[in-house]
């Protein structure tokens, strides 16, 4: 990337700012929403598709692998290309294949367009990031990140709610049809408000691309696939583990001594930059894993719909979004790493009120409440630590980084849910052992639960009843088990928070 995105750049303002604003914001909320809206839809495609619960979970994965693959080449295609024409293909790329995905007839046909999906819309994210670093100066970041968070942040939460409304009142394609509509205006605002960028021709390193692909490949079909296939015992996650470490290995080798690897590990050298991407990457980690386990919890434990499970969770997106506005404001007044520490207390918080105060009986309102809570406190770690990202960043790093940071993110969630879901199901069967062992005729609290159903032993239907009792309440002290390992491990990041450095004119008058 050249250096033309320095202090002599005139930043656009008016009208031209907004629509920037507007269009990269767009190709943002596709792609993030895509991630989550299609999750809900999964069941009524596998009557359609002809595939069972195994088969249909590859519509996920190969979008989230293709993804993952191209999302740190974010920075090398647009130092080749540039950031219009590679976002105007992403976009026409993303909603042709959001199309073919719609009118699929096989899962063969939609596996195959969601890989597509996943290519195109890899660098939709990190690209809109870029852009707007580019267009706002850095005073101004905080400002600009807020308003690009927000779809971000509110995307993902609203997911499972649009999803769950098309898949229950109209069918499973406009999940992906929906896309349309907003590529086409994304695409007509890229080609009027979006200014080209520099390019230049850099050789390709070929065997740090296939070592890059490989490696990062097999590690996200080895985290979203370990816990269906037990992990460890079974010879293809071995085998996928070992593929993972030796390639990655290598790509980072290469990478530290050939000059023109695909990614430039310069980067990780600016303080802010990597200290950023790890807070994100340990944030999401478990923040957004809590995000997974909540609607499963609520549907499957407490007797919510989709629809309803997704009604309840869609306030803690617009609680993110005030947050985000609110540190957008105060960023230049008080030191962001103030702010910073504050999201990851409130966090806290909320995720240890969820393991604290969390049952079968709890009420719809108290789960929305500790959801805006921690929405609160995830707009103002993602708004902070997103705009520290690339702050400090050369130049021509930026669009790299960016790509990276991305990449970064989506790892953490992989991790995040891989990990929480092995303990959940774990968890769950070891309590149920647990409490099992205490159904007994002679129990105290067998007694007092035959008396609350006015039932008895002898009753034919008691068995049934106490067996669901018993994995219910398996379930759920295994969820609250989850949240309190996800609160204490979030203290971990405290005193990574000390370790950043915002650029003086970012929070210019801020107390240090």
């Amino acid at each position: 990337m050249s250096d033309s995105f320095t202090q002599t750049q005139q930043y656009p303002v008016g009208i031209a700012k907004a629509m920037i604003i507007i269009s990269v914001m767009l190709v943002a909320i596709i792609e993030v929403l895509d991630m989550t809206i299609v999750n809900v839809a999964l069941p009524p495609m596998m009557g359609e598709l002809g595939a069972n619960s195994d088969q249909i979970t590859w519509v996920l994965t190969s979008y989230v692998v293709s993804s993952a693959i191209l999302m740190p080449l974010t920075g090398f295609i647009v130092t080749r290309i540039g950031q219009k024409r590679l976002l105007l293909i992403n976009v026409i790329g993303f909603m042709i294949t959001s199309a073919l995905c719609g009118a699929s007839t096989s899962l063969t046909e939609i596996v195959l367009f969601r890989t597509l999906q996943g290519i195109f819309g890899a660098s939709l994210v990190p690209l809109s990031q870029f852009i707007l670093r580019d267009t706002f100066p850095l005073k101004d970041q905080g400002k600009a990140m807020a308003i690009w968070g927000m779809g971000i942040m509110v995307a993902p939460v609203l997911g499972p709610s649009v999803g769950g409304y098309i898949t229950e009142f109209s069918s499973w394609r406009w999940v992906f049809y929906i896309n349309l509509p907003v590529c086409l205006l994304a695409a007509v605002l890229i080609v009027q408000v979006i200014q080209e960028s520099a390019t230049r021709k850099i050789p390709i390193d070929i065997t740090s691309v296939f070592l890059m692909a490989l490696g990062i490949g097999a590690l996200q079909i080895f985290l979203d696939r370990g816990n269906q296939s037990d992990w460890f015992q079974s010879h293809t996650i071995l085998l996928l583990a070992a593929i993972s470490f030796v390639c990655l290995g290598l790509f980072v080798h290469r990478g530290m001594v050939v000059k023109n690897s695909i990614i430039n590990f310069a980067i990780f050298k600016d303080r802010n930059f990597c200290v950023s991407t790890i807070i994100l990457l340990l944030y999401v980690l478990g923040v957004m894993a809590v995000l997974t386990l909540r609607p499963m919890m609520m549907e499957h434990l407490m007797g919510y719909t989709a629809l309803n499970a997704g009604m309840v969770l869609a306030p803690p997106g617009f609680s993110a979004a005030l947050s985000m506005i609110l540190a957008g404001i105060f960023m230049n007044r008080v030191n962001p790493k103030w702010m910073l520490l504050a999201g990851i207390l409130i966090t806290i918080w909320a995720t240890y009120s969820m393991a604290t105060d969390t049952s079968l009986s709890i009420s719809s309102g108290w789960l929305i409440f500790q959801g805006c809570i921690q929405g609160f406190g995830m707009g103002l770690v993602f708004l902070i630590v997103s705009t520290l990202s690339l702050s400090t960043l050369k130049p021509a790093l930026m669009a790299e980084g960016a790509g990276v940071f991305g990449f970064g993110r989506n790892l953490g969630i992989s991790i995040g849910i891989s990990i929480l879901s092995t303990v959940l199901s774990r968890e769950t069967q070891a309590n149920w052992n647990q409490l099992g062992g205490h159904m007994i005729p002679g129990s105290r609290n067998l007694q007092y639960w035959l008396q609350a159903h006015h039932q008895t032993l002898m009753q034919p239907d008691t068995l049934s009843q106490l067996s669901q009792s018993l994995a219910n309440q398996a379930n759920m002290i295994a969820f609250t088990d989850c949240y309190f390992s996800i609160a204490v491990g979030l203290l971990a990041l405290i005193p990574l928070v000390f370790l950043l450095k915002p650029p003086k004119e970012l929070h210019a008058g801020a107390g240090h």
